[in-house]
């Protein structure tokens, strides 16, 4: 039974099911997996998967100042460690090019994580390039361990270049969850260290309904329900469906519901009130998986214009669109991430260009206006996350690459190389 360390930014997050979803397949799989939160957790709700999991939480000091002698005591037993030079180091270079205190907190929490961590650790296991895979970079060499890294979104494309090549270059893989992502990566690491690895869904826990409904829009009493699940962050494109939403023909009737939460959300819901919007749109904030599921099954049409934020934050293929698609619902979206890895255009669903709200407005339209082609474009969504988006096949495939690595930590020669 290997034993691994998971490093994650907060434990449980709701908007990370994708992560709670591997945590638990690995544990079915006879992993002894131990969880390691930069965070603590600031969601009031969790997912059933959470609730699944049986593994031991730690969390680190957010903020080194906040357990003073927890650090202290950290850095002498963690400068005792064969590997501690080396971390070091490797610490120091790194922060003569990035000399900030988050890059200070990454080698705290790691002197934190190194001094507690269990002795029969196989290996350290991170999840996001950024902060996580620098905290597990150092305590890995503190303990001369092997760790692996699963890189996401805002990580692989907000994470200067330098850094990323010098953690690929150290670990033993990185798993990535979409092509244009690891089409990147691969550019920086070296041959076979990079693996695509969609997150994929269970299907059965989205079980798509017989028929969808054959509203178009006409009806004042029963409009077509539109969805949105997203963070309330400039990449989602939240605020360009509002000014789509506001181009729509007045005697087109719809209702849009949105879930999720985020720092952006008073100033949309501010700016609904503003166009005249408010009275047709319902603001659930975060919800759990089960919420989540029901409104798949309420709505007729899922919603996510995502972009490129002003930072270069960008979606991979979020997996609130594998969702809706394995929950029958076609999917409104856009060229800016990888939905098109999921979401031909014409055929699953739609897509347009980002930033683009006139265009957003002429597809969402058409589609209130025509149920046939809302029930053909879910079916065949629906269809294509069973062909393609199955998450026990990838989590198998992560399964194996954790033993190969942790099996090689001894061996001179890279596994995957």
């Amino acid at each position: 039974m290997l034993k691994i360390a998971v490093v994650l930014k907060g434990w449980p997050r709701l908007s990370e099911t994708f992560v709670a979803q591997e945590v638990l397949g690995l544990e079915r799989r006879g992993f002894n997996i131990r969880i390691i939160s930069l965070r603590h957790p600031t969601d009031r709700a969790v997912h059933d998967l959470h609730r699944a999991v049986r593994a031991p939480i730690r969390y680190l000091p957010e903020y080194l100042e906040d357990e003073p002698a927890r650090v202290a005591t950290a850095q002498r037993r963690a400068s005792q460690l064969r590997g501690y030079p080396r971390a070091l180091r490797t610490y120091l270079a790194d922060y003569r090019r990035d000399a900030s205190e988050n890059r200070i907190r990454r080698f705290g929490q790691a002197c934190v994580l190194a001094a507690e961590l269990e002795a029969d650790t196989d290996m350290i296991y991170a999840h996001f390039l950024h902060t996580p895979a620098s905290v597990a970079r150092y305590a890995a060499l503190m303990h001369e361990l092997p760790f692996s890294v699963s890189a996401h979104a805002k990580d692989i494309w907000t994470t200067p270049s330098w850094e990323k090549a010098e953690k690929l270059a150290e670990a033993r893989f990185c798993v990535t969850c979409t092509l244009l992502g690891s089409r990147h990566l691969q550019e920086l690491s070296p041959p076979g260290r990079v693996h695509l690895v969609h997150h994929g869904v269970d299907a059965a826990r989205f079980a798509a309904p017989v028929k969808r409904s054959v509203l178009n829009g006409s009806d004042p009493v029963h409009p077509v329900r539109l969805l949105a699940v997203a963070r309330a962050v400039p990449k989602k494109g939240l605020h360009l469906l509002l000014e789509c939403l506001e181009l729509l023909p007045t005697d087109l009737h719809w209702r849009l519901e949105h879930i999720g939460g985020g720092p952006l959300l008073p100033d949309l819901r501010t700016k609904a009130e503003r166009l005249g919007l408010d009275r047709r749109i319902d603001w659930r904030g975060p919800q759990p998986a089960d919420a989540v599921r029901d409104a798949y099954r309420r709505a007729d049409l899922f919603v996510l214009p995502v972009r490129v934020a002003e930072d270069g934050d960008r979606d991979g293929l979020p997996n609130v669109v594998v969702e809706a698609a394995a929950a029958g619902l076609p999917v409104l979206s856009t060229t800016a991430a990888s939905v098109d890895e999921l979401v031909a255009d014409g055929v699953t669903g739609r897509l347009v260009p980002p930033d683009d709200a006139v265009s957003l407005a002429g597809a969402l339209a058409v589609l209130i206006g025509d149920p046939a082609s809302r029930e053909v474009f879910g079916r065949a969504a629906r269809e294509k996350v069973l062909l393609a988006f199955d998450a026990d096949r990838g989590i198998d495939r992560v399964a194996a690459l954790l033993e190969l690595a942790a099996n090689c930590r001894n061996q001179s020669v890279h596994p995957f190389q």
